[in-house]
């Protein structure tokens, strides 16, 4: 039996697909469903439960599971409850870190490449504690999810008994099917192809840097199934612990994105810029991408989805169907 934390959220629902299609139907799901139609990224999903997040501590006592895969966060980076985040991110993190220690169960969770703040100490995947506390997160969001990385890293460098499998996954930009409930938190592209759909013109960003141009602020999107892929190698590869980037290792820019969704239904782009409001113009980041030397020299050889690819298998595929879910 499998326990998906965040289980019908976007990550979450794409790695419950990949058990199911692996022959896994004793998959349980901790989530919380709400209101803005979360159920459907598991409607065509075979499930054992469906735990609410309340009830997972008790829900676990006695319990015996092949991995827990911890994706359940709140991922907003607008997060302002830092009482909330940090009990959701942080203290729940720490007990699923304690329950799959005392039970010898693997346990793979999901860290994010917002753990890097500005990008000033680079993107390079340094385990060391050293190396983590001189990260600066730049929100609530990734600053409770780094809290949770240093205390893994602690242990890990005092000796301390770990789970026998024990994986911390720095997400980069991830982008695919079953992100629709996401609102502001979802790709641009999944937001913005209503409006490549219908003709109006899609707006992006102008550049406030000297030297970038507009709509060449530049991010590592990572298409979702690349990302399962790494998890489905590492439930298969239980020698494997640490702390690792998952990004493709090349940063590429919005427009790139965006015209890729143009090139895939054979239209012509219509793009235009717009000024980046004054409250996000100064901390806005321009560039991060991924350093994946860890995850390769870890013995990870699955490959990363170019983005033109990527772009089109989302677009033919979920975003210009009938039916968007995987």
């Amino acid at each position: 039996m499998f326990l998906v934390t965040g289980g019908a959220g976007f990550i979450g629902s794409n790695v419950v697909a990949a058990l199911n299609e692996a022959g896994h139907a004793d998959v349980v799901v901790c989530d919380a469903l709400g209101h803005e139609g979360k159920w459907r990224n598991l409607a065509k999903r075979q499930l054992a439960d469906v735990v609410p997040p309340a009830e997972l501590d008790d829900w676990l006592k006695g319990r015996k599971l092949e991995a827990v895969l911890h994706l359940g966060a709140i991922s907003e980076t607008t997060a302002t409850d830092g009482d909330l985040v940090i009990e959701t991110n942080f203290r729940l993190s720490l007990r699923l870190l304690d329950w799959c220690t005392a039970t010898a169960t693997p346990f793979i969770y999901a860290s994010s490449a917002a753990t890097y703040g500005d990008g000033a100490q680079g993107f390079r995947d340094d385990p060391s504690l050293a190396a983590l506390k001189m990260l600066r997160p730049m929100n609530l969001y990734g600053w409770s999810k780094h809290l949770f990385d240093m205390a893994v890293a602690r242990r890990a460098e005092r000796g301390e008994k770990l789970p026998p499998q024990w994986v911390g996954l720095k997400f980069f930009n991830v982008f695919g099917p079953n992100e629709y409930h996401k609102g502001t938190m979802a790709s641009v592209l999944a937001r913005r192809f209503g409006d490549i759909r219908s003709g109006r013109p899609v707006q992006l960003f102008k550049s406030h840097r000297d030297g970038i141009a507009d709509g060449n602020q530049r991010r590592d999107f990572i298409y979702v199934d690349d990302v399962v892929r790494v998890m489905m190698w590492l439930l298969a590869t239980p020698g494997v612990c640490g702390l690792y980037n998952v990004g493709t290792g090349r940063a590429r820019s919005f427009k790139d994105l965006i015209s890729s969704a143009y090139a895939a239904l054979g239209i012509a782009e219509n793009i235009e810029y717009i000024d980046m409001p004054l409250a996000i113009r100064d901390s806005y980041q321009y560039f991060t991408q991924s350093e994946a030397v860890r995850l390769h020299a870890a013995g990870y050889n699955g490959g990363f989805t170019a983005l033109e690819e990527a772009v089109a298998l989302y677009v033919k595929g979920y975003l210009d169907c009938a039916d968007r879910f995987r």
